[in-house]
């Protein structure tokens, strides 16, 4: 169910938990700004999730409250996972979602890297 990013951050999200090491992930990657692990339910052959180690539940919070020195390091570590993962060749795509239309499910920002496949474009273009 679609979360209202307007409300304060949950520290009991699934996502605070993973952080905390109350629930486990399988970790591909980690630093002083972000957390990088599979995906428990892929939607590609690669399916990577980032969140940042700060609490934002959303990609506007994030961007309104966090640090210069956090963005860099966040999206750094986003660049970093997928190029680890040998998506940087063949490419790949990146999803935040943020808020009830846009989907998002965790109230914890999170970027989504798939890759590993060929993707439909986003919007058809007019023919």
């Amino acid at each position: 169910m679609p979360i209202d990013p307007t409300l304060p951050y949950d520290d009991a999200n699934i996502f605070a938990r993973i952080l905390r090491g109350e629930i486990p992930a399988k970790t591909v990657y980690e630093d002083e700004y972000a957390l990088a692990f599979h995906d428990i339910a892929p939607q590609a052959p690669v399916h990577l999730l980032v969140i940042p180690k700060g609490r934002y539940v959303s990609w506007d919070d994030f961007s309104a409250k966090a640090s210069d020195t956090e963005i860099a390091g966040f999206v750094r570590a986003v660049g970093h996972v997928a190029r680890e993962a040998g998506l940087a060749e063949s490419g790949y795509r990146l999803l935040a979602n943020m808020g009830q239309h846009g989907h998002q499910e965790v109230p914890h920002l999170h970027v989504h890297i798939f890759g590993g496949r060929q993707f439909l474009e986003m919007v058809p273009r007019e023919r």
